[in-house]
């Protein structure tokens, strides 16, 4: 990756005084903060990193310096690919205690609806790496905030798709209520995703309107894989099929001229 980032007109360079030189390029991304927490890119021994720490109103206060901790605990023994990884936690000059991410050097999905750059690739994506990071999320029984298309990340140069601010808590259990409630998340995102497009796309739309549906239709996030996966398949076939007719008649008409 290419030492020199793009900051936005909304993000901010933030002074550091660190002697070690370890810490270095801090930069508040507010579009990314949540109601306690303030993110932030900064390179850890010239590596970029992400960081995710206490608002200043609320670091020395114990119950949300535990928060803190907790999520830590958590998100650091998730490991899949389109959810971002955890690596350390530790005390960081002019930000305080911090989680410290890896860094994902690219653009919300609701950025990138806002702006409308959505490319099919994009599409792709939220029909497959944000199902599969939905289901093990599912499997793990990992509590999160609700997926909308402001936690949804996107890599600039390859534009794979990545999950923030997953785990917080963990149940012993999920109710089928949870995984619901991810459908129907699933199903908002999708819809207002379609909305910007400039093609229809009747397959994705029936699904996305399925899963906002309260009828139920997707028990789990694997019956709304599998809605991807038959219409995927059937695709195929209609082009094998299409094949197979066009050389049968290929091979007849060589046949009739010899």
């Amino acid at each position: 990756m290419d030492d020199k980032r793009y900051i936005s007109k909304e993000e901010k360079k933030i002074p550091i005084d660190d002697p070690s030189g370890k810490w270095s390029d801090l930069t508040l991304l507010p579009e990314w903060s949540e109601d306690f927490y303030d993110v932030y890119t900064a390179r850890k021994f010239g590596k970029w990193v992400m960081l995710k720490a206490l608002k200043k109103e609320y670091a020395d206060q114990p119950e949300y310096r535990k928060m803190l901790e907790n999520e830590f605990d958590i998100r650091y023994n998730l490991a899949h690919p389109n959810i971002v990884m955890v690596n350390d936690f530790e005390d960081v000059p002019g930000v305080g205690r911090a989680i410290i991410t890896d860094d994902v050097y690219g653009y919300s999905l609701r950025r990138l609806i806002d702006e409308r750059r959505l490319t099919p690739k994009i599409v792709k994506r939220l029909q497959t790496q944000l199902l599969n990071a939905m289901e093990y999320i599912a499997e793990n029984h990992i509590e999160h905030h609700p997926i909308t298309p402001d936690n949804i990340v996107f890599t600039e140069y390859n534009e794979n798709l990545k999950l923030l601010n997953v785990g917080y808590a963990q149940k012993n259990r999920m109710t089928s209520g949870d995984e619901h409630e991810d459908i129907k998340s699933y199903g908002r995102v999708l819809n207002e995703v379609l909305d910007q497009l400039p093609t229809s796309l009747p397959h994705l739309r029936r699904i996305a309107q399925k899963c906002e549906s309260d009828k139920k239709t997707y028990n789990h996030i694997a019956d709304v894989q599998l809605a991807m996966v038959k219409r995927n398949s059937g695709q195929l076939l209609t082009i094998v099929s299409i094949f197979i007719l066009l050389m049968g008649a290929l091979l007849m008409w060589l046949t009739l001229r010899s």
